[in-house]
């Protein structure tokens, strides 16, 4: 009997080691999974800024009319005409010395893309993207189709590319190391916020240049499929029920007035352990056709 007791007890022991360390050799293999994850993380990251400083093209400082009329060089001369005032330099708004080499992007990177947006003093320096029938795509893949952080910035279909919608909503990441739309939390300081008043989206054809106006918690409801922008009565609700929400993450821009047909330009990040609301950016674009 009591060689049994022995046997049983010796057989629990090597039972517990074994499982032990199983344990401890799961644990290495997870640590080991994680490690490489965040490495090719951070390569990622790593190659988003590579190419925000590739594929831009310095150039001198010069008006804004000029720059969009650098990218139709094409064009025929038309028969001068006397200039109507640009609203830009009217405004006194500073233009980035960049230009962004779409061509090249879409041949070389991936042919989703079709915009860039810029926000000075911020890692907000990124292509935007689209995918033709899958909306979530670019949340979970990147810009070389592999999948994981820090996946994209990104608009749905239900925008049209070009920027002519009441609203367009644009998606990023808020990612800890500061990549991707984590840049955005930044507006929750009042006087980053007053400080950095533009935003500026570069498309193939032209330079948009969006006034920020509001920074603000939201909640996580899909901002495009509950309202209905071609309703100035949705529009109007809708810029109504961000602005009047206080909080001490919150910033507006009072001094900017919205009419019902301007275009409004909403960026949005996730907010940590804050799992149904979302930090939003919105800004009035001020160069319309």
């Amino acid at each position: 009997m009591a060689n049994m007791e022995k046997n049983h007890n010796q057989n629990s022991s090597q039972i517990w080691k074994i499982a032990t360390v199983a344990c401890v050799v799961l644990a290495v293999i997870a640590l080991g999974v994680f490690g490489v994850q965040k490495m090719q993380q951070a390569q990622r990251e790593d190659s988003l800024a590579e190419l925000a400083a590739q594929n831009t093209i310095p150039v001198e400082s010069r008006a804004p009319e000029s720059i969009e009329a650098s990218q139709e060089l094409s064009a025929p001369e038309e028969p001068a005409t006397e200039e109507q005032p640009d609203i830009l330099e009217e405004k006194g708004v500073p233009i980035p010395e960049k230009e962004v080499d779409f061509e090249k992007l879409q041949a070389e990177t991936n042919k989703d893309i079709y915009a860039w947006i810029y926000i000075p003093d911020s890692m907000i320096d990124y292509p935007v993207l689209q995918h033709p029938t899958n909306n979530t795509y670019y949340l979970e893949y990147n810009l070389n189709g592999s999948k994981g952080y820090p996946g994209c910035i990104y608009t749905e279909n239900y925008n049209k590319k070009d920027f002519t919608d009441p609203v367009t909503v644009m998606y990023g990441h808020n990612m800890k190391s500061g990549a991707m739309f984590a840049g955005l939390h930044k507006f929750e300081d009042a006087k980053y916020f007053e400080e950095h008043p533009y935003v500026y989206v570069y498309t193939p054809e032209k330079l948009l240049v969006y006034q920020i106006f509001a920074a603000a918690v939201y909640s996580d409801k899909h901002i495009l499929l509950n309202y209905d922008f071609t309703s100035s009565k949705a529009f109007n609700g809708f810029l109504t029920e961000v602005t009047s929400a206080r909080g001490m993450s919150n910033n507006y821009n009072e001094d900017v007035e919205i009419a019902a047909d301007d275009h409004v330009l909403v960026m949005s990040t996730c907010i940590a352990k804050q799992p149904n609301n979302r930090y939003i950016v919105l800004g009035v674009l001020l160069n319309e056709d």
